[in-house]
C-alpha cells in the first residue's frame, strides 16, 4: 500500500514550522503520540524499579513493554533487549565486556564504511587486549562493501566482526547476512550497527544473522534511547563490569544506572506509530511493523530517485556513493562552496541538512574529503514529501548555477 504522507505528516507537530526536515539521518522529529506517551508517563507518577508501590510497578511495566516493542520492531526476543542512553555507550560497554576474553594474537574486523561508533570501541578494546585489527575496505566510487573480501580477512583467531547494516552518509546496505554467515563459520561473533538501517525499511535480526544488533530510537521517531538486541543465551555467557549491588540477571546486568522510564514509554509509542504507517496492515504488531516499514521504504525510495536525479543533473555537484542497495541518503558537495556554506544557504531556504563527516570518520578519509569539510548530507525519512525534495533542489541549484 502507498504511504499517505499527508496523513503521516499531520501527526508530527514540529513539521508545522514550515521547514523541510531533511536531517533525519541525524535524528527524527517526534509524532504527537510519542510526545503524549512520554508526558503521560511523567504525569502518572513513576518510581525506581523493583518497588512494592504502584509508581515503581508502573516503571517496571514500562520497561517490559519497551523491550517487547523493540523486539517487535527488529525481531528477536524481549529478554535479549539491552536498553541504554544511546548506541555508542552500549557499544563501548559490549566491547569492554567481549574483550575480556581476547588474547594477544586474536583479531577483530571492522570496516571503513561504518560510523565511528562501530569502529573506535572495537579498535580501542583490541588495543588494550593486544588483539590485531583488520579492515574491510570500501570499493570506490561505488561505495560498496564487498562481502567476498571477508574470506581473506577471517582467520581462526577472529573473535568479532563489526559491520554496519547501512552507511549513515552514503546509504550503502552491505550484504550483512553473507558477512555474518562467514563470521559464524569462522567461529567469530558479529556486531551489526542497525542505527541507520532500521528507520528505512523492515529489519530482521535473525535474517541478518547478527549476534548483536544495535539501534537508536531517536532515528525512528522515538526519544534518545539506544538498544542492543542479542540472544539471551549469548548474553548469559558474558560478564560485564557492574555494581556488586545491581541486578545480575539478563539483560539487566548490562544496563548501568537508573533508566529514563518516561522515555522508554516513548520508545514503545514510537514502535506503535511505525506499525500504524500502513493503516491497512493487520495482525500482530510485528506483522504490522513489517508491512508499514515496507510502505515507508517504497515511499522514501521514490523521493530519493527524484533527489538523486535532480542533484546529478546539476553542474558542479558531486555525489558520493552509488551502491546497488542503499537508504534514501544523499551525500554531496557543490563546486566553489564549502559544505558549511551550502548548509547555511539551505537553512536560509528553511531546509535542514547536515554537513561535515557525520562520524563517518574512516569513510570520509577514504573519500579524501574529511579534512576539507567533508560533504552535505540530506536524508529522507517516512514523513518527508516531494515539496521537501523540490525545495532542496531549488536551493542547491542557486549555488550550482
Amino acid at each position: 500500500m502507498a504511504l499517505d504522507v499527508s496523513a503521516v505528516r499531520a501527526g508530527y507537530p514540529a513539521l508545522a514550522d514550515g521547514y523541510a526536515y531533511l536531517d533525519g539521518a541525524a535524528g527524527t522529529q517526534l509524532p504527537g503520540s510519542v510526545i503524549d506517551a512520554i508526558s503521560a508517563a511523567h504525569r502518572s507518577g513513576l518510581g525506581n524499579a523493583g518497588g512494592a508501590f504502584p509508581a515503581s510497578k508502573r516503571s517496571d511495566a514500562i520497561t517490559a513493554e519497551c523491550r517487547q516493542a523493540v523486539a517487535d520492531l527488529v525481531g528477536g526476543t524481549a529478554a535479549g533487549v539491552i536498553l541504554g542512553p544511546n548506541m555508542t555507550t552500549l557499544t563501548y560497554r559490549l566491547a569492554a565486556t567481549l574483550a575480556k576474553s581476547w588474547q594477544p594474537g586474536d583479531e577483530v574486523i571492522v570496516s571503513r564504511l561504518d560510523h565511528d561508533a562501530n569502529v573506535r570501541p572495537w579498535v580501542q578494546a583490541a588495543q588494550r587486549a593486544g588483539a590485531a585489527v583488520r579492515w574491510a575496505e570500501v570499493d570506490l566510487p561505488s561505495g560498496e562493501l564487498d562481502a567476498g573480501q571477508y574470506d581473506a580477512l577471517l582467520t581462526a583467531r577472529t573473535r568479532l566482526v563489526a559491520v554496519t547494516a547501512a552507511s549513515n552518509v552514503i546509504g550503502t546496505r552491505p550484504d550483512v547476512a553473507t558477512i555474518t554467515a562467514k563470521a559464524r563459520a569462522a567461529g567469530a561473533l558479529s556486531y551489526v550497527d542497525g542505527v541507520h538501517a532500521t528507520p528505512h525499511g523492515p529489519a530482521d535480526v535473525a535474517a541478518l544473522g547478527a549476534d548483536f544488533y544495535a539501534t537508536s530510537a531517536y532515528k525512528w521517531s522515538g526519544p534518545h534511547i539506544g538498544a542492543v538486541i542479542a540472544d539471551p543465551a549469548l548474553l548469559e555467557r558474558l560478564r560485564p563490569d557492574k555494581l556488586a549491588s545491581s541486578p545480575d540477571t539478563v539483560p539487566e546486568r548490562f544496563e548501568q544506572g537508573t533508566p529514563a522510564f518516561a522515555d522508554l514509554a516513548g520508545v514503545t509509542a514510537a514502535v506503535d506509530h511505525l506499525a500504524s504507517l500502513d493503516p491497512a496492515a493487520t495482525g500482530t504488531r510485528r506483522e504490522r511493523v513489517l508491512a508499514s516499514m515496507t510502505a515507508a521504504h517504497q515511499h522514501e525510495q521514490g523521493l530519493f530517485a527524484r533527489l538523486l536525479d535532480g542533484l546529478a543533473a546539476m553542474r558542479g555537484v558531486t555525489l558520493y556513493g552509488k551502491a546497488h542497495r542503499r537508504t534514501a541518503t544523499a551525500y554531496f558537495t557543490v563546486e566553489g562552496w564549502t559544505p558549511a556554506q551550502v548548509a547555511a544557504h539551505l537553512a536560509e531556504a528553511r531546509v535542514n541538512v547536515w554537513h561535515g563527516h557525520n562520524y563517518a570518520w574512516e569513510l570520509t578519509g577514504v573519500l579524501g574529503i574529511r579534512d576539507s569539510g567533508s560533504a552535505v548530507r540530506a536524508g529522507l525519512v517516512h514523513y518527508n514529501d516531494r515539496s521537501d525534495v523540490d525545495r532542496l533542489l531549488a536551493s542547491v541549484g542557486e549555488l550550482a548555477s
